[in-house]
């Protein structure tokens, strides 16, 4: 007759050669409640306009030349700001594939700088199945789902998304793929109209981003998102889509003076719905940066820039509003050549 296992005394840990298990890993609840905001003083104004005076003349001049030195500026910043994500993910406990993963992300980049966005995406797919089998090499099964998700996360959030920084600087390119010359000489693209497109997407969202800063100082009353970001209030975003349009357009001008061959594939009653819906879009694609940050209970994700934070904390807008800048031309290309 069996005995109980029950009235056997339990073995101590480490006794007999028992093997210790690992803690499972999971990642750290999100922060139960937003601290209270820190209002940005004169001198962190001062330093954010010393750092726009000095990134903004080699920004553009990066964009109007091109070439190597512009697949260098894109790489290097989504290296940076791809960092700065896995940072964030790490202060929640989670544990990413950070080689790989920032080995994606430079490999899809440079893949829509020599192909297209279809071989990028086929890139990405091949990521996640690469990450999979990594992941299985691993002696902590425990964290497997927020490794994967994680590092695949970073490659897609930074990395595909900033390789549209590419696709669209150098659109006339990875629209051949789409549209035939004759089709594209019609809808009035310059092999060049990519440094337009570039300048005034970056206009728009940039502006859109202080405009909503001045006018929520002066007049914000209701809070945008006061669980995300206290500081963003609805009179804030108003004045920021109002700014963001106008800065686009005026661009839109300086181009129609000065290059009006860079310029004309995108008329005047285009560019003021598109400036709007980039605004809206900036300010969406700050709001789910601010959401990583709350959630890893951070400030900032870095401290590169002087008075902006990291890299991650600069480009958080243009991430998504340089993919939709790309897919609207190639829609409004789409309507007028079909």
């Amino acid at each position: 007759m069996s005995a109980d296992r029950s009235d056997q005394p339990s073995e101590p840990p480490g006794a007999g050669g028992a093997v210790h298990r690992a803690e499972p890993l999971h990642p750290l609840p999100p922060t139960p409640c937003p601290e209270p905001p820190v209002k940005k003083g004169r001198s962190d104004l001062g330093l954010r306009l010393i750092t726009a005076a000095v990134l903004i003349p080699a920004v553009i001049y990066i964009i109007a030349q091109g070439g190597y030195l512009y697949l260098a500026t894109v790489l290097a910043f989504g290296l940076l700001a791809q960092s700065e994500f896995y940072r964030l993910i790490e202060d929640k406990g989670a544990r990413p594939l950070k080689g790989l993963g920032l080995s994606f992300g430079a490999a899809v980049i440079c893949v829509a700088y020599v192909g297209s966005e279809y071989f990028a995406m086929l890139l990405m797919t091949a990521s996640l199945l690469v990450l999979m089998v990594a992941q299985l090499r691993k002696a902590q099964i425990t964290e497997a789902l927020a490794s994967i998700s994680g590092t695949f996360f970073g490659v897609f959030y930074v990395a595909w998304l900033l390789s549209h920084a590419v696709l669209l600087r150098f659109f006339y390119q990875a629209a051949q793929s789409h549209y035939d010359s004759a089709q594209l000489f019609s809808l009035g693209l310059d092999p060049e109209s990519g440094i337009f497109f570039m300048v005034y997407a970056l206009t728009v969202v940039v502006n859109c981003d202080a405009g909503a800063y001045f006018a929520g100082r002066a007049w914000g009353r209701r809070k945008l998102a006061p669980e995300i970001s206290p500081n963003k209030s609805v009179e804030g975003a108003i004045g920021g889509v109002v700014w963001g349009t106008i800065a686009g357009l005026v661009v839109k001008a300086v181009f129609d003076f000065f290059w009006p061959g860079l310029s004309a594939a995108l008329p005047w009653d285009v560019a003021i719905p598109f400036g709007v819906v980039l605004c809206i879009v900036g300010i969406i694609g700050d709001l789910v940066e601010s959401l990583l940050k709350r959630d890893a209970d951070v400030k900032d994700t870095g401290a590169l820039l002087p008075g902006m934070g990291g890299v991650l904390d600069r480009i958080d807008a243009p991430l998504l509003a340089l993919p939709v800048t790309y897919y609207m031309l190639l829609g409004y290309a789409y309507m007028r050549v079909g």
